[in-house]
């Protein structure tokens, strides 16, 4: 099916980009990767007058790292180059791993990480990693720019805090922590080519007695939006991993969400398998913790 008559508009910068968003819009829409908008237009899910392209806005493309400020990944920046770059697997190995088999090999070297997380899909394989990393996006519209964490981004299936004439910008992620672990786990029916049943991220910080100092545990595909477990993040919290407790948090997680039945899993399915990811994503994240918090003292 051929795609609906409209008005490609290449910005030369963000600002232009916005202004053209605030000037026309749910006329417009904006494309970086293009990954999602073009199966929307083909399958004439939406018919805009105007597609603005940010492809000529200059350092939009960048994936920079900084050992005191912390992870930087520009709204052009591809999956495949995040999931390839060697600070992001070293230092952020969940969300490495999971820009990494996102989709198909053909879609990581279009599509873009601020795309998948804009996008707002539920399974979204990026979104639970930059949520137990503490991402924030920053956000900037016609009169300045603003900064929201990304829990605060997403609102429902497809939708999120962006208004009118505003644009995300990069995606920020805190430094590293010293003793930290982290992990991403996901399930599909073709194996880790097609959109995740369920996804889960954790994260996890062990302080100098060896009791869990933080932890974070994110769930993709069994809510309205990517979530928190927070009961289970609270059972983990202060506590020394012991037989059984990890165990323990996974099943309160599964309790924790809310799946649906659809074509690609059950719901009574996908909560047995968030215990499952959710106490395989711990036990590697502890794993991982360990090995750091070692390779720290030494």
């Amino acid at each position: 099916m051929p795609l609906p008559r409209f008005t490609y508009v290449g910005a030369s910068s963000l600002r232009e980009a916005c202004a053209l968003l605030a000037e026309h819009g749910d006329k417009a829409r904006l494309m970086a990767g293009g990954t999602d908008l073009i199966i929307k237009l083909r399958h004439r899910a939406m018919q805009p007058d105007y597609v603005v392209g940010l492809r000529g806005v200059s350092g939009l493309d960048k994936v920079d790292f900084d050992p005191v400020k912390g992870l930087r990944i520009g709204a052009l920046a591809r999956l495949a180059q995040v999931a390839s770059n060697t600070d992001v697997g070293k230092h952020y190995p969940a969300l490495a791993g999971a820009a990494g088999v996102t989709a198909t090999v053909q879609i990581r070297n279009m599509g873009t990480v601020v795309g998948n997380i804009c996008n707002a899909a539920p399974s979204a394989d990026t979104a639970t990693p930059l949520l137990v990393y503490g991402a924030e996006v920053v956000i900037v519209h016609p009169g300045g720019e603003r900064r929201l964490a990304l829990d605060e981004f997403f609102r429902g299936p497809g939708l999120t805090a962006l208004e009118s004439g505003e644009i995300v910008k990069e995606l920020l992620l805190p430094p590293p922590v010293a003793g930290s672990g982290s992990d991403y786990q996901k399930i599909s029916e073709r194996s880790k080519v097609d959109i995740a049943a369920v996804g889960v991220s954790s994260l996890m910080v062990l302080g100098e007695s060896g009791a869990i100092s933080a932890v974070r545990i994110a769930l993709g595909a069994v809510g309205p939006t990517p979530l928190r477990a927070r009961r289970a993040e609270k059972s983990l919290a202060g506590q020394v991993p012991e037989d059984g407790l990890l165990g323990r948090a996974a099943e309160m997680a599964a309790e924790e969400c809310s799946p649906i039945s659809d074509m690609r899993a059950s719901a009574d399915y996908r909560r047995r398998m968030v215990a499952v990811l959710t106490g395989r994503a711990l036990e590697q994240s502890l794993a991982m913790a360990r090995s750091n918090k070692a390779g720290c003292e030494l």
